[in-house]
Parts: structure tokens; sequence; C-alpha cells
């Protein structure tokens, strides 16, 4: 499949260098694909990937994800204008404080369903939201595999979504509708909480037990 990967960053990059290693073709969408920094990482990843403007990342994309701090995820969705109807869209995001301490939506709505409002016409599911960037990459504990909530309205299109994930390792877990973003995305700062203010680190991913 190919996959585009809207960002660059830390959870871009890290997501699109496993799915390459899935057997995937990924293509980043960026402001500006010849930055150094974005040329560097399609070229350590290597012919499976590439880096176009959003719009035409977003076109040749099968699937669509969204790796974009909150502040930037609007524009960025408004950059690729139609190419995202009809597609699955994984929104990463969370719609946190600029100091990490909270969430700026919450309680009778979310930055999921935001999304989907931004994003009319495309199939928005919120995932790979719940844990740091580090853990996106082959995520082997000792425990076992760390699990991965899922949500999203489509269900038509929620076994692609469940499956690409899957690939990279996860427990994959349908949580429902979209709608329950507003309980992922504070599970998502509460690893952020424990990470960078309790002295975890990143080094932990949540588990799903079962008797």
């Amino acid at each position: 499949m190919k996959i585009a990967i809207v960002g660059a960053g830390n959870v871009g990059g890290a997501l699109g260098r496993s799915w390459v290693g899935c057997g995937h073709q990924v293509v980043f969408g960026v402001r500006r694909p010849g930055e150094p920094k974005v040329e560097s990482l399609v070229a350590g990843i290597g012919p499976q990937a590439s880096a176009h403007e959003v719009p035409e990342a977003c076109a040749r994309g099968e699937a669509v994800v969204l790796a974009t701090p909150w502040a930037s995820t609007e524009a960025a969705i408004r950059q690729a204008g139609g190419n995202l109807r009809n597609k699955p869209l994984i929104d990463c995001t969370n719609p946190l404080k600029p100091d990490l301490s909270g969430l700026t939506i919450g309680t009778n709505d979310s930055g999921g369903e935001q999304v989907a409002r931004w994003a009319s016409g495309a199939s928005v599911f919120k995932a790979m939201n719940t844990t740091g960037f580090a853990n996106l990459t082959r995520p082997a504990f000792p425990g076992g595999k760390p699990v991965m909530f899922i949500c999203g309205d489509d269900d038509a299109r929620k076994p692609v979504v469940l499956d690409l994930i899957s690939q990279l390792g996860f427990e994959t877990i349908d949580a429902g509708g979209i709608a329950i973003s507003r309980l992922l995305e504070p599970y998502a700062l509460l690893w952020i909480h424990l990470a960078l203010r309790r002295n975890l680190g990143t080094n932990f991913a949540f588990a799903l037990l079962r008797r």
C-alpha cells in the first residue's frame, strides 16, 4: 500500500520507517520537500520513501496519516483539500496545550472529532496517539505486545487501519466510533504525564492483559 504521512517529524518519521519495513511505500507530505532534514529522512529510509508537498502526497496515498503538531493540523488538512476524500485518514494528533499540561479540547468534544469536521469526506480514525514516537518502531517488550486502540465511524475501512497498525507490532483494539477520541486523548495525556513529569522516561507502553 502507498501511505501518505503528513508531517516528517519524530512521529511521522518513525511511522514511515516502520511501514516501509513492512513492505509499504511511504510519501511524506510537507511544506518544503527540499529541506535538508526531509531529504535526510527520505534518504535514510530508502527508495520506498519520497517527499512531496502536502496536496500531491495526499493525492498519491491510498491511506493518509496525520502526524502534525496540533497547532498545524487544520492548516495541513486545508492544504490537502479534496485529496483526503474517500480515504482512511489516521489521526495521530493530540490537542495538547503548548506546555503539555493538558488538552485544549475535551469532555464533550475531541481533537479526533474536530479533525473529522475539518476533513469532510475522509474516513477519520484516531490511532497511534497514545504512546511515544520511540515505541512506533518495532515495539517489542518482554511482557508482550503493547496495545493500540483505534476508533472511527467507517466500519468498512476500519479493518484496513487495524491491519496497518497490527503490522507495526501492536495488539489492535477497535474501541468504537470517532467520539471515543474523547477517551483516547486523555489516555495519551496520561502517557505524557508519566513519561515527562513522573520520571518514567519514554521506554514504556500500555498493554492489555486478559484472564
